[in-house]
């Protein structure tokens, strides 16, 4: 090679390194993004993740992965096109079926989790660090569950419980409302899916969440349970019925008099028990023995008078 023709080849190569850099660079960073909140599987287990990181579940999906979730962001799949129960199989939803992910397909029941209430209004936050226009659609494994087996698209509805366009990246993140099954109670995923419409990329994500299951009150057959104002929470039968035209329950004293055979057979009650029977209001018999006895004595007293004046 003449050196001239050295020269060139170095300076093409000085000046074509610059543009092949920026070009690897903007390629993993093209749509990056995860839930932080529900905490999903691969932020939870990454060096980002705190104290989560130092699980057992997290520390056995290292193991099984065989490297540390540095790129927790960069869970992504090109090209699926809305075919995701066609290109991801089952039991690889969580990973996406990549193997640099395949540690957080790990069938197992403690995983870092998020509380949630069954119907509420949930906001997931979801980060981000470039903008990019696509859709969100959540879903949530059937009631049943079981966290022990493998994940599969059967668990999932066939229809997402929200699906959210293009929404707004702040400081950092997506935030997206929806309001929650009330069906649910245990151990579930929230199963997110995030396909550009700016790239040809599809993200997936598994967040691990808890619904509080419902006390019961204790009582044979069971009782409603409502929320009280204070937080907690209340018998529907532990206070009286607001309902219109309800009654309070009735006194011994009346429920005698509703039933004839009980009536009979009860003990006197030696308490008088004042009437307001419009039938009822002349005086009573001890008020008309005592005027007896008063005319009585009035009558007797007339006589010995009369005696005695006529002697």
């Amino acid at each position: 090679m003449s050196r001239m023709t050295a020269h060139r080849t170095a300076l093409a190569a000085a000046l074509a390194t610059p543009f092949l850099l920026s070009l690897w660079a903007a390629g993993p960073a093209q749509a990056h993004g995860a839930p932080t909140d529900p905490v999903s599987r691969v932020y939870a287990c990454s060096p980002d993740g705190g104290a989560n990181a130092k699980t057992a579940a997290c520390r056995a999906a290292v193991a099984a992965n065989g490297a540390p979730f540095t790129f927790w962001d960069n869970l992504r799949v090109a090209g699926v096109n809305g075919r995701d129960r066609q290109v991801i199989p089952d039991g690889k939803l969580c990973s996406g079926n990549l193997p640099a992910y395949k540690g957080l397909d790990l069938a197992r029941s403690d995983w870092p989790t998020t509380n949630l209430t069954p119907g509420a209004t949930m906001t997931m936050k979801y980060a981000s660090t470039i903008p990019h226009t696509g859709t969100f659609r959540l879903y949530l494994t059937k009631p049943g569950y079981d966290p022990t087996k493998p994940l599969s698209w059967s668990e999932l509805p066939a229809q997402p419980f929200a699906s959210v366009k293009d929404p707004a990246l702040t400081n950092g993140a997506y935030r997206i409302t929806a309001k929650l099954p009330s069906d649910r109670t245990g151990h579930h995923v929230l199963y997110t899916i995030w396909q550009n419409s700016s790239t040809t990329d599809t993200y997936y994500s598994c967040s691990d969440v808890v619904f509080p299951a419902a006390k019961s009150s204790g009582r044979s057959g069971g009782s409603a349970v409502s929320a009280s104002p204070n937080g907690g929470e209340k018998s529907a039968s532990s206070s009286p019925s607001a309902t219109p035209g309800s009654r309070a329950t009735p006194s011994r004293t009346a429920e005698a008099a509703a039933s004839p055979q009980q009536k009979d057979t009860a003990a006197p009650d030696s308490t008088p028990v004042a009437s307001t029977s419009a039938a009822d209001s002349g005086p009573s018999a001890p008020m008309l023995a005592g005027g007896a006895a008063a005319v009585l004595v009035l009558t007797g007293g007339a006589a010995l008078a009369l005696r005695l004046r006529r002697r």
